[in-house]
């Protein structure tokens, strides 16, 4: 995919299309790279075009809570907010597969953000997206039973087939991967899911 598939770059002039074209630079990142850290200056923004980054937050002595995951042709709202403000960065940023996309630095994004009222307003709906789902983050966190949780995130997976670790699931759930060992036992015994070594079959 090319930057020309983002909503709002048809939106743009063609002086503005050519200025983001002769700016962005291209890049590829492997599998589990981190992108940026939690407490990092985020220096550019990354327009994903292929694969997903996945964002999380973790404090000193307990588990990592997903954030959300980016998906091609979206733009990350922590990365955006700790460049535009030149404050460190709420969570940490990384590859869950293989990824390429583009990168805009300081300079060419404010320019861009000063001259398109389309862009601005492309970004203003990414915060409210990410905002809405932190939201139910949080409360579902502070509200709901992790067995719940469990069930609903396996009910959302794209495939039955979910070839993740206990560990993995865990991190994107924020809890351990003891907790979630035994739930998914439960749930295989209550003929919900089959269990595989590194795989999840959801029945």
């Amino acid at each position: 995919m090319e930057l020309s598939q983002f909503t709002f770059f048809s939106h743009l002039s063609s002086e503005l299309q050519h200025f983001v074209h002769t700016h962005a630079r291209p890049i590829t990142v492997t599998k589990n790279t981190i992108l940026f850290y939690q407490g990092d200056v985020c220096k550019d923004i990354l327009f994903l075009t292929e694969g997903n980054v996945r964002l999380y937050i973790q404090s000193e002595g307990i588990e990592e809570i997903t954030l959300y995951t980016l998906k091609p042709l979206e733009q990350c709202v922590v990365n955006t907010a700790s460049l535009v403000s030149q404050n460190v960065a709420i969570g940490t940023a990384i590859t869950e597969n293989d990824i390429s996309g583009y990168l805009l630095d300081y300079e060419s994004i404010r320019s861009l953000m000063a001259q398109s009222p389309e862009y601005l307003s492309f970004i203003f709906s990414l915060f409210t997206v990410r905002l809405a789902s932190l939201a139910t983050l949080v409360e579902d966190i502070k509200f709901k039973r992790l067995d719940v949780r469990l069930l609903e995130w396996l009910a959302h997976q794209e495939n039955s087939r979910i070839e993740m670790t206990h560990e993995q699931i865990a991190t994107q759930l924020g809890t351990s991967r003891v907790v979630i060992s035994r739930l998914l036992k439960d749930l295989e015994h209550k003929g919900k899911v089959h269990l595989e070594r590194g795989a999840i079959e959801r029945l």
